[in-house]
């Protein structure tokens, strides 16, 4: 069992765990999709902006509110927060760069592996979302 600092970082991973579990199913049954997605980022410049500019604020949302670095899972989720918002930037700034390097890791072979590793990992973080404890 876990310990953490905060009780909202059981909360955020077990949120963070669901969106993992979700995301990388869609891996194994709609892989079509992912490249889909990144075609549709190059031929739509606004679509790019308007979801950098919305990672950028959930990951600062999660800065602000949590930037906690006591323990592993807390700077995991920590790390996740500055990640989505540096990303965010990312594709702000510098949108056809950061589709570009996507593209060229979407191998269809390394796609189920990848969804593999975000399936367990999700499934990890809602596990220990949900049987770790605030230390007192």
């Amino acid at each position: 069992m876990v310990e953490v600092s905060s009780p909202l970082t059981l909360k955020i991973a077990i949120a963070f765990g669901v969106y993992m579990l979700v995301g990388g199913a869609t891996g194994f049954h709609a892989r079509n999709r992912w490249y889909a997605m990144l075609d549709s980022y190059e031929g739509a410049p606004g679509l790019a902006f308007v979801t950098g500019a919305f990672v950028f604020v959930l990951g600062s949302a999660i800065i602000i509110s949590h930037n906690i670095w006591t323990d592993i899972l807390s700077g995991f989720i920590s790390l996740v927060g500055w990640a989505a918002a540096i990303e965010g930037l990312v594709l702000i700034a510098a949108p056809v760069m950061l589709i570009k390097f996507c593209k060229s890791i979407m191998h269809p072979a390394l796609i189920s592996g990848f969804a593999a590793c975000t399936v367990a990992g999700g499934g990890a973080l809602v596990y220990t979302g949900l049987t770790g404890q605030v230390a007192s």
